[in-house]
Formats: structure tokens, sequence, C-alpha cells
């Protein structure tokens, strides 16, 4: 019989792979800007707070704060990385003016990071409370980006419209996948560090769709009539390019911990 630390391990890796796809998910989206040498209107708010939230993850999975924690390194880390690579696009094409402000935000969102590294090191001397006030931190802004204006625009816009046309299926059940992977993974040795933001944030994919198969008809519809008529696309009209940048912002990274005492691995 397979053992719950090897369950978890297994469900852990799954989640790890899954949320490798939802890190890249924007690719398109910095091919286009490549190609087009400008960032255009497209904004880095999105991966710099997804930056900020794998340096905090990565701080939570160091062997002195949350040990035993090589899941959450390795899929934080490769996030790090990816998100860094982003912004580094942004720094190179956008212009004077935005690329001062990215290179602003990235600079403080860096040095809060090292803060809270240094502060926790100092002044807290277990591996409970280290991983408390790590654990917390990445908690509450997962939440925060889960709250996000721009994910909260998404909805509203497609019940205002009726359409579904620039919410890409694959994402929302990407996201579905990646947190009933990692909620099953805090269930099967319950976490509350896990379990509160992969819960929600199924829950916010479930809600995704749902608005996705109660649009779906209604947006063929529509697209079929602009089409017989040749007009544009519902989200040039509507909202023009912005509704491209909505459609690859990337989702709310996968995040979890776990207890310290059990001696296994967590994800982001």
């Amino acid at each position: 019989m397979v053992s719950p630390d090897t369950a978890r391990t297994v469900v852990g890796i799954l989640g790890n792979i899954i949320a490798l796809i939802l890190f890249l998910s924007p690719v398109p989206t910095f091919v286009k800007i490549y190609t087009k040498g400008s960032v255009e209107q497209f904004s880095p708010i999105p991966y710099l707070a997804t930056l900020l939230n794998c340096m905090l993850w990565v701080v939570y999975g160091l062997p002195f704060v949350h040990p035993h924690s090589v899941l959450v390194l390795t899929i934080n880390g490769t996030g790090l990385f990816i998100e860094l690579t982003y912004i580094l696009l942004f720094l190179i094409f956008s212009d004077p003016r935005k690329r001062l402000l990215v290179l602003g935000m990235l600079v403080a969102s860096i040095a809060f990071v090292v803060a809270v590294a240094v502060l926790v090191m100092t002044l807290a001397h277990t591996h409970d409370r280290r991983s408390l006030v790590v654990g917390t931190l990445c908690v509450f802004f997962c939440m925060l980006m889960y709250a996000a204006p721009l994910s909260v625009m998404v909805q509203r816009l497609v019940i205002r419209t009726k359409s579904v046309e620039y919410m890409p299926l694959f994402l929302s059940v990407a996201s579905f996948a990646n947190g009933v992977c990692w909620t099953t993974y805090a269930l099967i040795r319950f976490d509350l560090y896990i379990t509160i933001p992969n819960s929600i944030g199924t829950l916010f994919a479930v809600m995704q769709l749902i608005l996705y198969a109660m649009y779906y008809k209604s947006t063929q519809k529509q697209l079929e009539a602009r089409k017989g008529k040749g007009e544009t696309a519902l989200s040039e009209v509507v909202v023009g390019e912005s509704m491209s940048k909505i459609s690859q912002v990337p989702p709310p990274p996968p995040m979890n911990g776990h207890h310290h005492n059990q001696p296994e691995n967590g994800q982001n």
C-alpha cells in the first residue's frame, strides 16, 4: 500500500509540472513584445507580483526557515528565473519612463524579501516561528494576487458581454488542476499554509469554468454573427489591446508549504 508521504510527494511533483505550465503561459505575450520591439500597453505589475511571490516562497523553503521543502524550492526557484526573464524583457523593450518604474519596483521587491529574510533569521530562532512569519506573508501576498483587479475585471467583463472570447479555457483548466493537486497535497497531511491559498485558487478556477460553461454558446453565436458581418473580434471592440494583455496575465502561482516536522516536499 502506498504510504501517505509517497502519495503526497507524487501529487506534489504533478503540481510542480502544472505550475511550470502556468508560469510559462505568458510566453506568447513576450514573443509578441520581442517581435514588435515594444511592450506597448502590457503591464509589468502581474509579473512583478508573481516574482515577489516566488521570492517569498523560496525563502520559506530554505532549510533554515522550513526544512525538507525540496518541492517548494524547485518550482519557486524555477518560477523566479522565469519571471526575472519576463521582467528583463520589460526593461529592454520599455520606454525610459516605464523602464525606470519597473526597475524601481524590482529593486523594492528584492529589498523587501531580503529584509524579511534577515529579520526572520535574527529575530525568530526556531523553525516554527520562521515558518509562521514567512508562510503568513506568502499566503497574504498570494491572496492579493487572487483578488487582483485584472482577475475581477475579466470575470465582470465576461458577465457583462456574455462572452468568454478573451478568457482562455486552457488557463482556467490548468489553474483548476493546479489548485486541486496542491489542495489534495495539503489534505493528505493537513497543512494550513497550502490549504488556504490553493483551496481559494481552486474556487476561483471553478468560478471561471462555470462562467465558461454558461457563456460558451452565446460566445459562439456572437462570433458567428460578427463573422457574417465581417466585424472585428469583441475583444478588440470592447476593450482593445488590453484584453489581449489580460488574457496573457500569469495566474497567481501555485503555493504551498508543509508542517516543518514532516520531512517531505512542498511546492510553491
